[in-house]
């Protein structure tokens, strides 16, 4: 194994995880993308200089696809790492942990409900499918058991020390309105199905999911990429505290069997 790279070689290497970086691109639709990520799969120390350059980028490479191009994840501190807080400022004029928080909370219900059993998510060759409605009513179902809980921890005197501000946030998401129209007919961003409207639609602008129409509600499935990138967000406390609830019933949506977001561990 040779232990030294040229100039090319590094070049090449950055070129591949810049059009990783572009997730709605390709290797089908790019020749000089298909033809990096052959060698990224056959060659094994262009494969070791490729991830060596991603650590040092912040990036995690979590896996390839000829169908998918290179999957890859920003860590913590990663320039590229696109953070709850950031995202809940675009989507919302006002910000603040709250906001954060239920931003978080719809990520995580929308991949538990993209994948509700540990074999779909290990399965390479499943689709799953997601809408407004079911996440909507996911998050829901888990403020009524955390409220719940809540009630149970009261009685108890065992009240954890944050639990009156991430109470706090689960009661906001209870509280606020499912949906009013706008004057365009569209659902209102600072309700509960237009945040997650736009999760979904965000979701797809990174190549995570695509969009199908179904009896004219909005679908999305899921794509190979998002399964990479849930298969690690399910490592993370936040997801099994709420797959622990019990809130995402088997098959939730329809699903297909077929080949057809960092900052959530904060949550």
């Amino acid at each position: 194994m040779r232990s030294r790279f040229t100039d090319d070689d590094a070049e090449q290497a950055a070129q591949l995880l810049a059009f990783a970086l572009r997730p709605r691109l390709l290797p089908s639709r790019d020749n000089a993308y298909r033809e990096l990520l052959r060698r990224y799969r056959h060659d094994g120390p262009f494969r070791t200089l490729t991830w060596r350059i991603a650590t040092g980028l912040g990036l995690r490479v979590l896996g390839e696809h000829e169908d998918i191009g290179l999957a890859i994840a920003a860590v913590g501190s990663s320039p590229f790492e696109t953070k709850m807080e950031t995202y809940a400022r675009r989507t919302q004029r006002e910000g603040g942990y709250t906001e954060r928080f239920l931003h978080g909370i719809i990520h995580l219900a929308v991949a538990a409900v993209s994948f509700p059993r540990p074999d779909d998510l290990a399965n390479n060759e499943y689709v799953g499918r997601v809408g407004v409605d079911v996440v909507d009513a996911v998050v829901r179902e888990a403020c009524d058991r955390l409220r719940e809980k809540a009630a149970s921890r009261e009685e108890s005197a065992d009240v954890p020390s944050d639990a009156p501000e991430l109470e706090l946030a689960w009661h906001s998401y209870a509280n606020r309105p499912e949906a009013f129209p706008t004057k365009d007919k569209r659902r209102a961003t600072s309700t509960t199905k237009g945040m997650v409207s736009r999760a979904l639609n965000f979701l797809a602008e990174q190549g995570f999911l695509t969009q199908v129409k179904n009896a004219g509600e909005d679908i999305f499935q899921t794509t190979r990429r998002y399964q990479l990138q849930v298969r690690e967000l399910a490592a993370t406390s936040a997801f099994e505290e709420l797959v622990a609830l019990g809130v995402v019933p088997p098959m939730a949506v329809a699903t297909t069997p077929g080949t057809t977001m960092e900052g959530l561990e904060d949550v």
